[in-house]
């Protein structure tokens, strides 16, 4: 019973990065006495540190309480693999960015390239951690399919990879003993809204995300949808769109060949060549062309198809979908309101994430900081100290 109520102590503050005793009393429906106890526990772990409450008018009811914050001693690595870019951030408890670096993808997305660029980030961002902090994880969002199991890139098509045992690659070029956790994007960036951001008082949404390709993170119930094999949320490929259009995966009729990066870009006039700068290009437009006005309708027919199935609360439009829609919404309603269900509880919300481009990068944190979550004390003793792992390496003679 201890140790569950230490781990859901320690997910309270993580989320809320900090509380007072009082309110974790409250919340977590113990005594005082119990709380300062759990406090001190994972004080002791180097979790959190107490801070006295500042003076308070004696007139002011009640007593005023110790807070309690969490420390930058455990912190993971998110990785946020971009067909555009990478980015890697140094994240601490409480969801806290302590540290961001990022640089654009190499040539032709080489593989070992890729791992290469995101270990120099890595070490970059670890720069100024104290020797003595402790990497209770590792987190990698990639825009594609994922056997989360074994650490293998199964399919991400715009980046040209297949079977890609990226966990391995990865774990030996940041020399950690334990494999970094992977995930799609569009799931981590549903798990970061759901957790912190636009979804926080939601149980089912839907988050898509449109960087090059359309992909989906589904959580139903307040929890994620996986799938048997992991690779649920790959609505881009349904066949929602123009059944002669071909898509890069080899199918025909993908919704992505009708809302994907390339089929805007045409319709906005912005160079094929120059796809991760089309959320930009967007925001830019003084009006709208005609032309997008079908991709305002094909976006409305496939989002009433999700609803139908689905029937979620939220649906969050993360990357390039976030910009069209400002100028695409009554095509999007019109199509919704024609093809849903009509029925009162069956209108979603739509919203923009409201952690910006950070969704991603916040997902893979959260799940990189699970083991630590799980069992503290044992995360803890394990892990590699920032000394250890980012320890300048000899030059080679």
């Amino acid at each position: 019973m201890r140790r569950h109520n230490v781990r859901t102590l320690l997910r309270h503050l993580h989320l809320a990065g900090a509380l007072s005793r009082s309110s974790l009393t409250t919340s977590m429906g113990l005594n005082r006495s119990t709380i300062a106890d759990l406090v001190g526990e994972v004080e002791t772990l180097g979790l959190v540190r107490q801070r006295s409450p500042e003076y308070r008018d004696r007139s002011a009811a009640g007593r005023p309480s110790v807070a309690v914050t969490p420390t930058d001693h455990a912190y993971v690595l998110a990785v946020d693999i971009r067909v555009s870019g990478l980015v890697v951030a140094r994240i601490g408890l409480g969801g806290i960015a302590l540290a961001t670096a990022c640089e654009p993808s190499p040539p032709e997305h080489d593989p070992r390239d890729t791992v290469d660029a995101i270990a120099r980030l890595a070490r970059a961002v670890v720069r100024d951690a104290p020797e003595d902090s402790a990497l209770v994880g590792v987190g990698v969002s990639v825009p594609g399919i994922v056997a989360r199991d074994r650490g293998i890139v199964r399919l991400a098509p715009n980046l040209e990879w297949h079977d890609l045992p990226l966990a391995r690659l990865l774990a030996d070029a940041l020399g950690t003993p334990s494999l970094p956790v992977l995930g799609n994007e569009a799931d981590h960036g549903a798990l970061a809204e759901l957790l912190r951001g636009a979804g926080r008082r939601v149980s089912d949404l839907v988050y898509l995300s449109g960087e090059v390709g359309v992909g989906a993170g589904l959580i139903a119930g307040g929890r994620p949808v996986a799938g048997m094999s992991g690779f649920a949320g790959e609505i881009g490929h349904l066949p929602f769109g123009d059944g002669t259009r071909s898509c890069h995966c080899g199918a025909v009729g993908c919704w992505e060949t009708e809302i994907g990066a390339a089929a805007i870009a045409d319709a906005v006039g912005c160079p094929q060549d120059r796809l991760a700068e089309l959320g930009s290009h967007l925001q830019r437009l003084e009006s709208a062309p005609a032309e997008l006005a079908s991709v305002g309708r094909q976006l409305g027919r496939g989002l009433a198809g999700l609803v139908n199935l689905l029937n979620p609360q939220l649906i969050v439009l993360g990357g390039y979908l976030g910009p069209l829609y400002r100028w695409v919404e009554p095509d999007v309603r019109a199509e919704m309101a024609a093809r849903s269900l009509r029925l009162p509880d069956m209108t979603p919300r739509i919203a923009m994430p409201a952690l910006a481009d950070r969704s991603v990068l916040i997902g893979a944190s959260e799940v990189a900081f699970r083991a630590l979550l799980d069992d503290p004390a044992g995360c803890l003793a394990a892990a590699p100290r920032t000394a250890d792992v980012f320890a300048p390496r000899p030059a080679v003679t």
